[in-house]
């Protein structure tokens, strides 16, 4: 009489599914339960915005859209307006500038810095960890920072050229000649240290021999760099190229605390733009367009490392 009892509960949780299947259905099962939190994170917090923003792309979206709900769909009017602006173009242009001057900044000088500390001298740690403190600061405050540093009347750097005999008036941020540069050379600053840090990891990871190999047949150091460190750190200039890219594209906080823009939109970015058609004119679904434009141009971006890293597989 107990017998049949203790089979029907045994059998319930897993009841259609054969004895020899049950403990993949349940490692499944499992796997599931780690995955889904992860994948619902992703639906609430990035694609149902970047659906929300595409749909606004293609809508009448005004303050008044806030009160009364009503966001018509106007085709695409947005998207025509957007790329018929001649800002928008000019924009497109300063984003490309300021991402490849900044990436190859940056990947120069964190490069030539890991390479640097790899030797073994008094104080090695200590300058490293003051190389990172731009890193670390806030990007707005190293903003406001070197918006007084770069002040043509009365910052340090003007003084100091002065002091020396040089020319101390540069309108470092006010001519439309030099905006787009300075801000530039103030991003690589701040990106040097995660380069670094970054590269000096991988560094660490190449064997030795080579280089005792290297050096036992005569090859000069300009050979051993370009042989033996730069195929070796590949896979890590990779990672480090992307998520500076990524990072770099879409710099908003940076170009507002130094130049919002100016000066006459020699700074202004797709970023910014999509900050000034939004928040400033307050046209959404111009500001939508743009963001998409920005979603649009890494998503061709991630394709390109993506395939280049299936190649690079095989």
């Amino acid at each position: 009489m107990t017998t049949p009892t203790v089979t029907a509960r045994g059998a319930a949780p897993t009841a259609g599914v054969p004895a020899a299947a049950r403990p993949r259905h349940r490692r499944r099962l499992a796997q599931w339960g780690f995955v889904a939190p992860a994948v619902l994170f992703m639906l609430l917090f990035f694609g149902y915005p970047l659906v929300r923003n595409v749909v606004m792309s293609f809508q009448h979206y005004t303050p008044k859209t806030f009160f009364t709900g009503e966001a018509p769909l106007n085709g695409f009017a947005n998207w025509s307006a957007v790329f018929r602006d001649a800002l928008f173009g000019k924009a497109l242009w300063h984003t490309l500038v300021f991402t490849a001057g900044s990436l190859l900044g940056q990947f120069c000088a964190g490069l030539a810095l890991a390479v640097f500390f790899t030797r073994r001298f008094p104080l090695n740690g200590v300058l490293r960890s003051l190389i990172l403190l731009p890193w670390l600061v806030p990007m707005v405050v190293s903003g406001i920072v070197w918006r007084r540093i770069l002040d043509q009347d009365t910052g340090v750097l003007n003084s100091f050229l002065d002091a020396v005999g040089l020319d101390g008036h540069t309108p470092w941020l006010t001519s439309p000649h030099m905006a787009l540069l300075s801000v530039i050379l103030v991003n690589i600053w701040i990106g040097i240290p995660f380069n670094m840090v970054i590269l000096y990891g991988g560094l660490q990871e190449v064997p030795r021999e080579l280089y005792e190999a290297a050096a036992l047949d005569g090859a000069s150091a300009w050979r051993t760099f370009r042989s033996i460190t730069l195929p070796t750190l590949r896979p890590v200039i990779t990672v480090v190229l992307v998520l500076g890219f990524m990072s770099t594209v879409k710099i908003l906080d940076l170009i507002l605390a130094l130049t919002d823009g100016g000066p006459a939109d020699a700074t202004q970015t797709l970023g910014t733009l999509t900050y000034q058609n939004s928040f400033v004119r307050l046209d959404f679904g111009a500001g939508a367009v743009v963001g998409n434009v920005l979603i649009l141009i890494s998503a061709v971006f991630a394709v390109f490392y993506l395939r280049a890293n299936r190649t690079e597989g095989k």
